[in-house]
């Protein structure tokens, strides 16, 4: 399996944070060299780990972002 390769551009805020220190954060990420994304995920403490998530076009979060504003 070719290893995945990430930079975190922009970090925009932390949703939450487990007992163990891992962060639920949404963060503007460039993976494999491609445009950055919106992504959303949880990472360890270290940045080294992470869970799975949800990565976003621009206009995917912008449509989100619309539709969580209904809550």
């Amino acid at each position: 399996m070719p290893e995945v390769t990430y930079e975190i551009i922009e970090h925009i805020g932390v949703i939450s944070t487990s007992a163990k220190g891992y962060t639920k954060e949404v963060n503007l990420i460039r993976w494999n060299g491609n445009p950055a994304k919106v992504d959303i995920r949880d990472w360890s403490p270290d940045k080294q780990k992470m869970g799975k998530g949800v990565t976003l076009t621009e206009e995917q979060a912008r449509e989100l972002r619309k539709v969580l504003d209904n809550i």
